[in-house]
């Protein structure tokens, strides 16, 4: 069963160090403008690196959940290279937003895309699981890769 994983919880834990470290540079960034929490308006370079890590927030709960289903149902590697390079797009995409609010788009829309290739393994694997189960089809041999 462990082989059955190992790539996708590498790609976890990778991505919770992520978010560990954006949050840190929220509280560097804090120290540098001296905005004290709760307060999270200050100058334009203290607001884009709070927005960048709250938006890498809102979304990582969804990356994790489309992961996890791509990889189990799909193809474990597929998904963990998919997952990869997410992580270092949502990187781009906080150095990118830290500079310039314009400088986040080009990695948000790269994000997106990976988040909807998750979403079509993760339905294709389930769907595949599905009707071998149920209906005794295996239309598709990709997750014997």
């Amino acid at each position: 069963m462990l082989e059955q994983i190992h790539l996708l919880a590498a790609v976890t834990v990778l991505g919770v160090l992520e978010q560990a470290y954006f949050s840190l540079q929220v509280i560097y960034a804090r120290r540098t403008y001296g905005i004290s929490p709760p307060k999270v308006a200050g100058p334009p370079e203290f607001e884009r690196i709070f927005r960048a890590q709250v938006n890498c927030s809102e979304y990582f709960p969804i990356f994790v959940a489309v992961l996890w289903p791509a990889g189990l149902f799909f193809h474990q590697g597929l998904a963990a290279v998919c997952g990869l390079l997410y992580l270092y797009a949502r990187y781009l995409y906080f150095t990118g937003y830290k500079e310039s609010a314009s400088g986040r788009l080009t990695p948000m829309y790269f994000n997106a895309g990976l988040i909807w290739i998750l979403i079509g393994l993760s339905g294709a694997g389930i769907l595949h699981s599905l009707l071998s189960h149920y209906v005794g089809l295996n239309v598709l041999r990709l997750m014997d890769l």
